[in-house]
């Protein structure tokens, strides 16, 4: 063994020599293939490639060719191609450039699809700007591992989106592609975690859509340009709120103007090196905050055209802030200037809210009382808040507590959460609180004076909101398929269990019902968006407490428990109809055949088989409910009790299942709205004056007639231009009488009902406490009469601020003696009888909209002032009274012998002193018109 070991051992070296040996020709051998596979790759590239004369790739060895460059080994690391004037395509052969580090194409012409890069882990650099390339790859970023930077910028791609391969990337840098075609949203890989090292990301003017992602929170960024971002229409898409920006603490430039942001802006305060802010273009709201305007090294900050509230920020100088007036809705445009309280309390509780941008939009200036959007006040007090179903998310506010005058305060139909706060019970003059339709839990705070509507909060009374539906609720993981059957089968058994429960509770609810002839209930608000045909009409209802202080239904009779019902009783006399003549006579229902659309229903044009013209009035059976079915009750029981030929007649009507139609005459020249305000769109002919006091005098004839001639008063609460409808002759007909009311005592007494009509024609003491006499119809008739005479809308959104509202705007002008230019340029004046005449009916007017229901006439002292004013009935033949021989002077006794002479035997001496006393009573009980109207229309003003 002595003598062989050291044979072994030399042959064991030699062996291994062999194997180095054989290990370095490999190597050299796989070394000289890559090579010659990059030449054979930049071969390829060469003939993508349109070169310009100044750059020589003669060399059989590329790494010998202009602006490339190669390691030891010959393996390609470099091409540089900056700004050579280079055009062609970009062949994919340069994926096999394994060892290429920087690949720069910028500022060329090149064209055709990038080709996929996936698998070059070397790559750090790729800059592609400023070409003429078509498409993206998806796999474009697969596996580049080193990869540090990234320029895309300005090239016509087809739209694409930023891959999910780019994480793979984690010691990216920047990552630009302006105007680049980006699509889609940004995807939640910039984070911190992928990215640790970013600085730069810049995606200006592309299409990305959604929101910043949360995934932004952390992320290194020194500069992030998100602007101008664009959807296929046109539209900005880039959008939500810019929250996650403070938390991105490196930030010194942030460009997110032009886009569709909303939300307030956050406390930036954490960005202590921002330099340069650009949020202009957007929606943004809420006060901006005032660390902003304290960060050290800000140097430039655009806000224009946004929403912003509160006080206009004030910047120090050495800031340039870009706030164009007039730009935002600041409550003063003085910058530092502090805003009115009242305007503080009322964006203060819209911050639960995430300052909801139509809200922001709409409450302009430092008066909120000035036409604010939901706002009602008196005496410079707010007193209502009405922001039902304007899409409010987040919780209640407790800070609605400092707004102290608040009597009613509607929030229904919403998404809001959470409870309802402990602090609203402390609101001192509070009456009404409506969270109905919303997604709130927790017991209902205890309210001394308040009535609380809480319908339809699923969850209300609950300590916590249910457990969403498919989220385990304490079932062990070992339940197996039983267990799931028996949760099936209990599920179903119970409801079953619930559903005959529920029904019932219905039946016995119901037979209660028809037994007793009422329910009560307690205080209830709902709002009826674009009722009765008119485009900006909103219907609201409150359910409050009758005048006895017990409940009370709408249905229910106001006055004594055993009168009569002014809703629920239906008398048919006969006037029900088949639903298949409806049907037939309306073909179906046919478009074509649309009159009208209204908040509960279209009413459609028919025939009956006598020729007979009908309107038929369809009822939405989705949306009916139980307040639309009590809309179409109440139509029913007061036009079955009373005809005048100024009332548009109910003709029959259909219950049908869930069909519910009513059957009117049919007014060929629809709605007098479109008379006064869209005669143009229409290509009407404006009315003269002359038919406009007509109109104006049968209108007051029908509601005289309901208010104190019918054998009932009823109150209408619904006037306006888009319930008077005009027939051939253009005589007018008053509509729409789903919300009349029994009026007790005549209408003088006062009632508290639901809250019901349309804004902008609502008398003063009806929105604010509920209460109602004949004298709401009186205002609403002053309104119509306003408008006949200028031609404007009682609410019109594009005048200035101050002039929104006509009764407000009316009162000015014919107080300041600029009344000539508020009338309707469409009125011939030339004649100075029809100045005259106009000037009177603006007088009465300002009568009927006095402020105090005591100071607005009856509306038989609005007739007999309209009626003055039309043309004195006349013989149409002169001294036509010689054919009977009878003289002017004559008694009437003297006259009656004269008339039997002459054979009329119907007129007797019965019939003579019933003359004499109906000619009596006439005289003594027709009212003369008011004095004092303009001393009444100046006093209502507060002037």
């Amino acid at each position: 063994m002595s003598v062989e070991h050291p044979r072994v051992l030399t042959l064991g070296l030699v062996a291994l020599q062999i194997m180095v040996l054989v290990l370095l020709l490999f190597v050299v051998s796989i070394t000289a293939q890559s090579a010659s596979s990059d030449a054979a790759a930049m071969q390829e590239l060469k003939l993508s490639l349109k070169l310009p004369s100044s750059i020589d790739w003669s060399n059989a060895n590329p790494c010998r060719w202009d602006n490339v460059g190669c390691d030891s080994n010959n393996r390609v690391t470099r091409i540089q191609l900056r700004s050579e004037g280079v055009s062609g395509t970009l062949s994919p052969a340069v994926g096999n450039l394994t060892n290429l580090e920087v690949l720069e194409l910028m500022n060329n012409a090149l064209t055709g699809p990038l080709p996929s890069l996936k698998g070059l882990s070397s790559l750090q650099r790729l800059f592609l700007h400023n070409n003429q390339f078509s498409s993206v790859p998806e796999n474009l970023f697969d596996g580049l591992t080193s990869l540090q930077e990234v320029y895309l910028d300005n090239n016509p791609f087809r739209t694409w989106s930023i891959p999910e391969g780019l994480k793979a990337a984690s010691s990216l840098k920047n990552f630009s592609a302006n105007s680049a075609n980006v699509g889609g949203k940004i995807p939640d890989i910039f984070s911190s975690d992928n990215f640790p090292g970013m600085i730069h990301l810049r995606l200006s003017s592309n299409n990305l859509t959604g929101g910043l992602p949360s995934s932004f929170s952390g992320l290194g960024l020194q500069s992030l340009w998100l602007n101008g971002q664009l959807d296929s229409s046109g539209g900005r898409s880039l959008n939500g709120t810019i929250e996650v920006l403070q938390n991105m603490t490196q930030l010194v430039q942030i460009w997110l103007n032009m886009n569709a942001f909303t939300g307030p802006i956050p406390d930036l305060s954490g960005l202590t090196d921002l330099a340069d802010l650009n949020l202009r273009d957007n929606s943004l709201t809420g006060p901006v905050p005032v660390s902003l305007t304290k960060l050290p090294l800000l140097k430039t900050v655009n806000l224009t055209n946004n929403a912003l509230q509160g006080p206009t920020p004030e910047f120090p100088d050495s800031v340039a802030a870009d706030m164009l007036p007039e730009q935002n809705s600041f409550c003063l445009p003085d910058p530092g200037v502090g805003c009115d309280s009242r305007v503080n309390a009322l964006i203060s509780v819209m911050e639960s809210f995430g300052y909801p941008l139509q809200i922001a939009q709409q409450w302009k200036g430092n008066d909120p009382c000035a036409n604010w959007l939901g706002i009602t006040c008196s005496n410079k007090n707010i007193t209502i808040i009405n922001l039902q179903s304007r899409g409010l998310t987040g919780t209640l506010s407790p800070k609605f507590a400092s707004l102290t005058s608040v009597q009613t305060l509607i929030l229904a139909h919403n998404n809001i959460t959470g409870t309802i706060p402990d602090a609203l019970t402390r609101m001192p003059n509070l009456r009404t609180l409506d969270v109905s339709f919303n997604n709130l839990y927790g017991k209902i705070p205890a309210f001394s004076h308040a009535a609380v509507n809480s319908h339809g909060n699923v969850n209300i009374g609950k300590d916590r909101p249910n457990t969403p539906s498919g989220e385990d609720s304490g079932t062990g993981a070992t339940g197996g398929r039983g267990s799931k059957i028996g949760v099936v089968v209990g599920s179903v058994i119970g409801s079953v269990f619930v559903i005959s429960a529920a029904g019932l509770f219905v039946f016995c609810f119901l037979r209660r019902k028809k037994l007793y002839g009422r329910v009560q209930q307690s205080n209830t608000v709902v709002v009826h968006p674009n009722h009765s045909g008119s485009d900006d009409a909103v219907k609201i209802t409150i359910t409050g407490s009758g005048v006895n202080g017990k409940a009370m239904s709408e249905d229910q009779s106001q006055g004594s428990s055993s009168g009569p019902s002014d809703v629920h009783v239906i008398e048919t006399n006969n006037m029900i109809i088949s639903i298949q003549v409806l049907r037939n006579v309306t073909n179906n229902f046919s478009d074509e055949n649309i009159l009208g659309r209204g908040g509960f229903g279209t009413v459609y044009k028919g025939e009956l088989p006598d020729g007979t013209k009908i309107a038929v009035k369809r009822m939405n059976s989705g949306i009916l409910g139980d307040k639309g079915l009590a809309e179409f009750k109440s139509e029913i029981a007061v036009l079955t009790k009373v005809r005048h030929r100024h009332l548009v007649a109910l003709l029959g009507f259909c219950l049908d299942g869930n069909e519910k139609l009513l059957v009117y005459e049919y007014l060929p020249q629809g709605a007098l709205s479109r008379y006064i305000f869209d005669w143009q769109e229409e290509k009407l002919k404006p009315l003269k004056w002359n038919q406009r006091l007509t109109i104006a005098l049968d209108v007051a004839r029908g509601v005289e007639y309901l208010h104190s001639l019918a054998h009932q008063s009823f109150i209408h609460r619904d006037l306006k231009p888009s319930n008077i409808l005009l027939g051939d002759d253009m005589r007018a007909k008053v509509a729409d009488f789903g919300l009349v009311r029994l009026a007790p005592d005549g209408g003088k007494t006062s009632i508290e009902t639901r809250l019901a009509g349309t804004f902008g024609y609502l008398a003063p003491e009806y929105a604010v406490m509920g209460r109602i006499t004949t004298k709401v119809d009186v205002f609403s008739f002053g309104v119509i009469l306003m408008e006949m005479i200028t031609g404007r809308r009682a609410l019109d959104e594009t005048q200035p601020e101050d002039s929104v509202h006509l009764v407000t705007w009316f009162r000015r002008m014919y107080i300041n003696d600029s009344f000539q230019k508020a009338i309707d340029p469409t009125i011939d004046l030339e004649e100075e009888s029809t100045l005259a005449s106009v000037n009177t009916v603006a007088e009465l007017a300002g009568h009927c909209c006095a402020r105090e229901p005591n100071q607005r006439p009856e509306m038989g002292h609005v007739v007999n002032a309209l009626s003055s004013l039309l043309d004195v009935w006349k013989p149409s033949v002169e001294n036509s009274e010689d054919i009977y021989g009878i003289d002017l002077d004559m008694t009437l006794p003297q006259a009656l012998k004269k008339w039997q002479a002459f054979g009329d035997s119907s007129i007797d001496d019965s019939s003579s002193s019933s003359f004499l006393a109906s000619r009596d009573n006439t005289q003594t009980s027709i009212p003369t018109r008011p004095s004092g109207f303009a001393e009444s229309f100046t006093s209502t003003d507060g002037r």
